[in-house]
Order: structure tokens, then C-alpha cells, then sequence
């Protein structure tokens, strides 16, 4: 997930203030993933993590989530608009794969994400929801470079055919 993340800042960094601000978010949410599943550079543990733990790392997620959907996604997707329709309709395709990991990760987040939950909860769960977690930010980054590869791509286009 990081190389990835390196890929995309070396690709997209400095285009844009709200994307270059998402690319940090969504640093700081891998490296907080990473932590608590003891993922290197991390250790580990055989201890769950904490409630503070967990509902510092759903924070985050939920941060995340917002900044895509509520600043992010609008821009690329009339930007993309603009450029032609090739890009607009890449990008209609990405958008409503997206949204099917935004619903399965803020299920994750009404579970572990008040700090309600029991620790019965936790030991029976965590380790399964939290590898779906890790599979539903693999995807979502995915899709997320996409989009922002459609709107590149199809954007040198324009203004090559200019």
C-alpha cells in the first residue's frame, strides 16, 4: 500500500491542494493500518489493540473518507467533465465502485468506532474485519488512481489536441 502511495504522490503530488492534502490523509491511514495490524515496519503484538486505538484509527478512516467523497471526487469528476467525455464517463464508472467500499468501511466504523464494543467483540472479529479493511483500502485506492489517471490522461489529451 505504501509503494502505491508513493506512486500516486510522485504522479499527482502538486497538482492540486485538495489532492495533495487527501494523498496525506490517506498516508496517515495506511501508516495508523499498519500499526495496528503490526504490518512492517511495525511489530506484531499478540495484544488486540485498544479502544482508544481503534477509535483513533476509525477517526481517520472516517477523515478520509469524507475528503474523498465531500472534496475530492466532485473536483475530478467535473474536471473531468470539462476535459471530454471519454474522461466523464471513465470516471461515472470508478465513482459508484468507490462508494460499495465507502458503505463497507463505515460499517467498520459504527462497530468499532464509538468504543462500545466489548472485548469478547473484539477477539472474535477484529482480525476478520480488519484484514476486509485492508482488502476494501487496497481496492479503494485503486479506484482512486484510476480516477485520478482518467482525469490526467484524458486531460493531456485535450490539451494536446489544442
Amino acid at each position: 500500500m505504501l509503494t502505491k502511495l508513493e506512486q500516486a504522490q510522485q504522479a499527482w503530488g502538486g497538482t492540486h491542494n485538495a489532492i495533495d492534502h487527501w494523498l496525506e490523509e490517506r498516508q496517515e491511514l495506511i501508516v495508523d493500518y499498519c500499526k495496528l495490524e503490526g504490518l512492517p515496519p511495525f511489530q506484531k503484538t499478540a495484544a488486540l489493540p485498544s479502544k482508544d486505538e481503534l477509535q483513533a484509527f476509525c477517526q481517520i478512516l472516517i477523515d478520509y473518507l469524507s475528503t474523498g467523497h465531500f472534496e475530492v471526487y466532485d473536483q475530478i469528476v467535473s474536471q473531468c467533465a470539462e476535459n471530454s467525455a471519454k474522461s466523464l464517463s471513465l470516471a461515472q464508472k470508478i465513482q459508484p465502485k468507490i462508494v460499495l467500499t465507502t458503505e463497507a468501511l463505515v460499517e467498520f466504523n459504527d462497530k468499532y468506532g464509538d468504543g462500545n464494543q466489548d472485548d469478547d467483540t473484539l477477539i472474535k472479529s477484529l482480525d476478520n474485519d480488519m484484514s476486509k479493511v485492508g482488502e476494501l483500502l487496497e481496492q479503494r485506492f485503486e479506484l482512486e488512481d484510476q480516477l485520478l489517471y482518467a482525469l490526467a490522461t484524458y486531460h493531456r489529451e485535450v490539451v494536446d489536441a489544442e
